[in-house]
């Protein structure tokens, strides 16, 4: 079948021209946009002339050449997240936090599931990459000034970390933790710790997240019970198991202070397995304050900074869009305690499903 012209050109691949035609801007105004600076981000683009401009592009299905854009601008477009665990809910807030402003920016966030970080960061270009699982050995300090020196923009998540030619975000869990578990002993004696193995290992030269939960209880003239304290393994899957362990006993405890967030919503699906009632059986406070805290029924009593997740991924996008390199800060968020159901024993119960 002989083809139109409009049938010919239907099938052109859209060009920054015709984009501009449409929205009804100039080429340079398209340019700008899709550079990611627009509106309050420098180039005095309104925000109605970049929703215009992004309309266009839709219509027209119409993608930026990244490659040129990078050849020409030094910029990728582009984020990239090194994150150890992605299950963790802590994992999938930042995600979704830094994907939501990325995208209001015209940014593509790329996720790092490989453990070998220096590797993958040092193949792959972007604006900035974060790192939320460097570690703080001569090993990792050798490969972070490695990146710095071959131009990588960094934001490292990291409580023992200083800036040395990147960012560093410090967001000190142990404060917040000794306020979990001085929340708990208001009520409770027999306090069961859902930690993880490896903070139960570190605890022997340094402090974790298991080192308050043996301290405020030695400070209340009560000596840990090894018996209640559940070790697992970096999975929501191995802490569900020993959250049914510790409250299957002879003897449970009538709290848990969890050092997750996640390891703590896994406590309470293993009470209500169990046929216990939480609080009133059993209470349940974790570390981290992610958003999963307010999805679980009753809602998670847990610590951690306001606002983290909306605040760091601003933090990420603002370095990704910076026509500088920073010299490196710390950034800082205290923490606090967010009181939720799991801990509440004057609200109704909330009863196991059968």
């Amino acid at each position: 079948m002989p083809q139109t012209a409009d049938s010919g050109a239907a099938k052109r691949r859209p060009t920054l021209r015709m984009v501009a035609d449409l929205a009804g801007v100039s080429t340079a105004t398209v340019s700008y946009v899709f550079s990611g600076r627009s509106g309050a981000n420098g180039s005095g683009v309104a925000e109605d002339t970049a929703r215009r401009v992004h309309e266009a592009a839709d219509e027209l299905n119409y993608r930026p050449n990244r490659s040129a854009r990078a050849m020409r601008t030094g910029r990728t477009g582009m984020i990239q997240l090194s994150l150890h665990m992605l299950s963790d809910p802590w994992s999938l807030a930042v995600a979704d936090a830094v994907n939501t402003e990325a995208n209001r920016h015209g940014l593509t966030t790329l996720i790092l599931a490989d453990g070998d970080w220096h590797t993958a960061l040092d193949r792959v270009e972007s604006d900035v990459a974060y790192l939320d699982g460097a570690g703080h050995d001569d090993l990792s300090r050798r490969h972070l000034a490695d990146l710095v020196g071959h131009g990588q923009r960094l934001i490292v998540f990291s409580e023992h970390l200083e800036p040395e030619g990147f960012d560093v975000v410090r967001s000190d869990a142990i404060p917040g933790c000794h306020l979990a578990m001085e929340h708990l002993l208001e009520r409770h004696t027999d306090i069961g710790c859902l930690v993880a193995e490896s903070a139960i290992a570190g605890a022997e030269h340094g402090v974790t997240r298991y080192t308050p939960y043996l301290e405020r209880l030695r400070a209340h003239g009560i000596e840990p019970d090894p018996a209640f304290t559940a070790p697992f393994a970096d999975t929501q899957a191995s802490a569900f198991q020993a959250a049914v362990r510790l409250l299957s006993g002879g003897r449970r405890p009538t709290a848990i202070y969890a050092s997750t967030d996640f390891a703590a919503i896994a406590a309470i699906n293993a009470a209500h397995m169990l046929g216990l009632r939480v609080p009133h059986d059993v209470a349940v406070v974790g570390v981290g304050n992610t958003p999963d805290a307010q999805l679980v029924a009753p809602t998670l009593t847990t610590v951690g900074p306001t606002d983290f997740y909306e605040r760091q991924a601003e933090l990420i996008v603002a370095r990704a869009l910076s026509p500088e390199p920073a010299p490196g800060e710390l950034h800082e968020f205290p923490w606090s305690l967010f009181p939720g159901g799991s801990t509440d024993l004057d609200a109704p119960a909330v009863r196991p499903v059968a």
